[in-house]
């Protein structure tokens, strides 16, 4: 069974952490941590409506001050853990290893461990404080995935949009998909 963190983060974006679990949420051969920050929660229903995660059956949600969820300790042995979407503040918080609540204490733990990180900021413009809080994540090993599509494949629906990220997401921490439209295909 594969162990996954997915560390829902306060900036626009929801619908990217909606089609993640979408996609694998529900996957019996998935475990998934879940962490939303109350931005988090109160974007989601802005965005998407409801935050309810209910549908999902390979979740359990945490809450942000929860330092006893299993993936804040190492010894746990979480694979992976994506932080989507992720705001420039959670994101700097995460590059100067300020681990003031679960989403960024397992950030912390994933890069002491040298297991996969991915962040996917959806902030535009970026300043060059968030330029170097990215470098310092790359430095230390964890992946900067922005949130920005492709349009190569010819999308026709906004989840077609979405999933050209989520997509390559999940090919980041080797989650198995099946309808991926990939380039040259």
């Amino acid at each position: 069974m594969k162990k996954i963190v997915l560390g829902i983060g306060g900036s626009s974006g929801a619908i990217y952490a909606k089609r993640f679990l979408d996609k694998v949420g529900s996957n019996p051969e998935i475990q998934i941590g879940v962490i939303a920050s109350d931005n988090a929660i109160t974007n989601w229903e802005l965005e998407i409506g409801n935050f309810d995660l209910s549908a999902y059956t390979s979740i359990k949600l945490y809450g942000s001050k929860d330092f006893f969820a299993p993936f804040a300790s190492g010894s746990a042995r979480y694979e992976a853990m994506v932080v989507c979407p992720c705001s420039m503040g959670t994101l700097a918080r995460i590059a100067m290893g300020i681990s003031n609540d679960l989403m960024t204490r397992s950030a912390d733990v994933m890069l002491k461990e040298r297991r996969k990180l991915v962040v996917v900021p959806r902030e535009s413009p970026i300043n060059l404080i968030h330029i170097q809080n990215m470098e310092k994540i790359t430095l230390a090993g964890g992946i900067i995935c922005p949130a920005t599509p492709s349009f190569y494949n010819h999308p026709k629906t906004i989840d077609d949009v979405v999933d050209s990220v989520v997509d390559r997401i999940l090919d980041l921490i080797d989650l198995p998909q099946s309808n991926s439209k990939r380039w040259g295909e």
